[in-house]
């Protein structure tokens, strides 16, 4: 069973930055995509961006240029460099292992990120 834990969410001011970090708990981007979503109060989740196992990444138009995914080495760790913050990117943040040989369905808890 592959469990994910995010972790870094925080309160910040507009134009700060964050990193989140997600710990999985095998090396399972190795074999799967990485994918990072968003759920703000009120609203459906929304795909943030995700890196595919070859590590090509996209991002949705939102978030271009200011919010950056990446993982180590092992894939067993992956991470969303978010600056300069908008008030609208306000949301619970998740991680999730989707797709790739393996057809992965996993998903993280989330980390709530506030900006204001």
């Amino acid at each position: 069973h592959v469990q994910l834990v995010e972790s870094g969410g925080g309160s910040v001011q507009p134009g700060e930055s964050l990193t989140l970090s997600c710990v999985a708990s095998s090396h399972i981007f190795d074999v799967c995509g990485m994918s990072w979503y968003r759920q703000a109060p009120g609203k459906g989740r929304e795909l943030v961006g995700r890196m595919s196992v070859d590590g090509a990444t996209t991002y949705v138009d939102s978030v271009k240029g200011r919010l950056t995914i990446s993982q180590d080495n092992a894939k067993d760790k992956g991470y969303l460099q978010m600056n300069s913050l908008k008030t609208e990117d306000t949301a619970v943040y998740s991680c999730a292992a989707l797709g790739g040989r393996w057809s992965c369905n996993y998903y993280g808890q989330g980390t709530q990120v506030t900006v204001s």
